[in-house]
């Protein structure tokens, strides 16, 4: 088994985790977080009152007099969350091609074409009686306008459109091309060189001119591109990667999302950061959509609210079995070294102090646990038992609290999240019962021994 995992699944998923631009979109990923969270603590002002009806009456004569301010910060942060991703994957991956290629490019210059070129490919332009213009467009619904789109610019509820979720998955190519050309264009000297006599930061500031230019006659090519066919870049792009989160959503693809991460944890790969890094920018944008009436499971923290808890594995409840049943001397010292941080989920005391890293014993339950977990949480979000997740948490926030918070205060959900916790330990219970038994024999026969 272990050998059927390194050769199919570790070598392919740790090669993709290397490519510069999946290095780039994780890093970007991890450093948007704390501001998602920023705006999701404002957004659970406005959804207190849905979990807990009685605040209705003190919301109308208070937080629901300034909603309009104090969601700002939610509008400035998740409702623009793609200016975020792309601002983090343009100055990550330009400071990767720095550091390992050896391209003189400042990370500073890479952000900024690419903030051009997004603020170029972002307005909708078409002809206009038989000439190029930018796209006036109001669409009429039941309840007001339903799509707007004035002087090129689509405008959702929270500002441009894409800047928000939407536009998440185009920042990511907008980061490569613009960075891409940029650091060509240094390496084969296609720049404006300046005298020695002048300052470096002068000279520096003229290195990103050719590139800009560049860049920006691209830009021009793509929206001329995606015109002549009536479309534009964005709707283009949401296609194929539309069809990836539409995966995501899915029980299937939750079980292989779960599957991908603790098979890869059991050979010693990181496996959360792998895989779950890459679907931040779906689980963000999946945010919205919840914000919006939506049902998306794979959305916030979902994961270590409902599924990791304790850490990869589901393992907060083998961590209380170690502590409360174990006989083994090793496994009692490894449970109370492990009990408290489980309760934030962290286990690293377990996958790799005792071990559950290349351990068959435990390879079982520590795969078929948090798979059990999502099942339960999957389906208690989609036929409506619990709110889905409308707000970023931070990831060790202990079982319960997360859950509720994740979901605008619902204690159905921190009930469900204790429920998580009982079958995976349910599940680990026979394994442990075998493993704690067969380390008791070796404890015995090595105090023999000696």
């Amino acid at each position: 088994m272990f050998d059927f995992l390194e050769k199919y699944i570790m070598g392919p998923m740790t090669k993709l985790s290397q490519f510069r631009m999946i290095r780039s979109i994780t890093q970007a990923g991890m450093t948007s977080i704390s501001f998602t969270i920023v705006g999701s603590m404002f957004l659970i002002l406005n959804v207190l009152p849905q979990a807990f009806p009685d605040l209705q009456g003190i919301w109308a004569v208070s937080f629901d007099q300034i909603t309009e301010l104090y969601m700002l910060a939610n509008h400035a942060t998740i409702g623009c969350i793609a200016v975020y991703f792309l601002i983090g994957t343009a100055f990550e991956y330009s400071r990767i091609l720095s550091e390992e290629d050896g391209i003189d490019i400042k990370p500073l210059n890479g952000v900024l074409i690419a903030i051009m070129a997004m603020f170029m490919l972002a307005p909708q332009v078409g002809f206009v009686d038989g000439v190029i213009s930018r796209i006036t467009s109001i669409v009429e619904g039941e309840t007001g306008w339903s799509s707007v789109v004035y002087n090129g610019w689509e405008l959702g509820g929270d500002g441009p459109a894409n800047f928000g979720a939407t536009g998440i998955f185009c920042a990511f190519i907008i980061a490569w091309f613009a960075v891409r050309i940029y650091a060509t264009c240094v390496d084969k000297k296609i720049v404006i060189k300046l005298p020695e006599v002048v300052p470096d930061g002068v000279a520096r500031s003229f290195t990103a001119l050719v590139p800009g230019f560049l860049v920006a006659i691209v830009c021009m090519l793509i929206q001329t591109v995606f015109m002549m066919f009536g479309t534009n870049f964005y709707d283009f792009i949401a296609i194929p990667f539309g069809f990836v989160v539409n995966i995501v959503g899915t029980y299937p693809g939750i079980l292989l999302i779960y599957f991908l991460i603790h098979a890869l944890w059991l050979v010693g790969i990181h496996g959360a950061t792998i895989v779950t890094s890459s679907l931040t920018a779906i689980a963000i944008a999946n945010l919205v959509v919840n914000a919006d009436g939506g049902a998306a499971v794979w959305a916030g923290e979902y994961n270590n609210a409902f599924v990791i808890i304790g850490g990869s594995g589901c393992t907060l409840g083998l961590s209380i079995l170690m502590v409360t049943m174990a006989k083994s001397e090793q496994l009692k010292a490894i449970g109370k070294a492990e009990i408290v941080p489980a309760f934030f989920n962290i286990n690293e005391p377990l996958l790799f102090g005792l071990p559950i890293v290349y351990n068959p014993a435990l390879a079982v339950p520590f795969v078929l646990a948090p798979m059990a977990a999502a099942t339960i949480s999957y389906f208690a979000i989609t036929l409506g038992i619990i709110p889905s997740v409308l707000v970023q948490v931070p990831w060790p926030t202990p079982v319960g609290i997360g859950a509720m918070i994740s979901t605008g205060g619902s204690l159905v959900a921190a009930a469900v999240a204790v429920l998580d916790v009982v079958v995976a330990t349910l599940i680990y219970f026979p394994f442990f019962k075998r493993y704690d038994k067969q380390l008791c024999e070796e404890e015995a026969a090595a105090k023999a021994a000696e």
